[in-house]
């Protein structure tokens, strides 16, 4: 069995790269990325029936991360749902197991992710406060106001790292070698690392 993920910018590629194997050990998977949520969006259909023919010959399982931005979170995974039905595809929500495409949202930017994870920040960047899950505005890092790949550009800055501005290859680079998947506060983080396990799982 392979997996691909489709995936909307570098950075996300960069992180799943180191990601996936603590997430699912073992696995032969292949990461694409696209010129924005935009550019995925559009080929989707194309992909997806793509791998719907090649299911009659071949073990696949695919999944589709994309950031919420500004959509409506519902909207969004109904849009992918509906997409991936058209092209003949299984999904989770059709099935309880036997799918074969997982499609995810991550709820506010990668940069949740990381936000998650500040133990693995500090390890990075040496300067971060260890207790920076602990600030009324980032205790939740799904809902960081003013978006949070803005806000750890700030943090990072004010401790004297990714000046003048947030490198976000870099940042993917430098931070997830350091990630505990399985203690991570972002809970569209924790939803992808579960899905990812059920997509690829012998029950499954």
């Amino acid at each position: 069995m392979s997996l691909e993920i489709l995936v909307e910018e570098p950075s996300a590629k960069r992180a799943l790269e180191v990601l996936v194997p603590k997430i699912v050990p073992g696995t032969r998977f292949e990461i694409f990325e696209f010129r924005g949520k935009d550019a995925l969006l559009k080929d989707l259909p194309r992909r997806l029936a793509g791998y719907a023919a090649r299911l009659s010959w071949e073990s696949i399982r695919v999944a589709v991360l994309v950031d919420r931005d500004d959509d409506d979170c519902v909207v969004l995974k109904e849009r992918l749902q509906v997409m991936a039905k058209t092209a003949g595809l299984i999904t989770t929500s059709a099935a309880s197991d036997g799918f074969t495409i997982l499609n995810r949202i991550v709820v506010e930017e990668l940069e949740a992710w990381f936000f998650g994870d500040v133990p693995a920040l500090c390890a990075a960047y040496p300067r971060m406060p260890s207790t920076l899950h602990k600030q009324q505005r980032y205790r939740d890092p799904d809902a960081v106001a003013g978006g949070t790949c803005e806000a750890l550009g700030r943090v990072l800055a004010r401790h004297g790292y990714h000046k003048p501005r947030l490198q976000k290859m870099l940042l993917a680079s430098e931070v997830a070698p350091h990630m505990d998947v399985e203690n991570n506060r972002s809970q569209s983080f924790q939803v992808f690392r579960d899905g990812l396990r059920r997509l690829v799982s012998e029950e499954n």
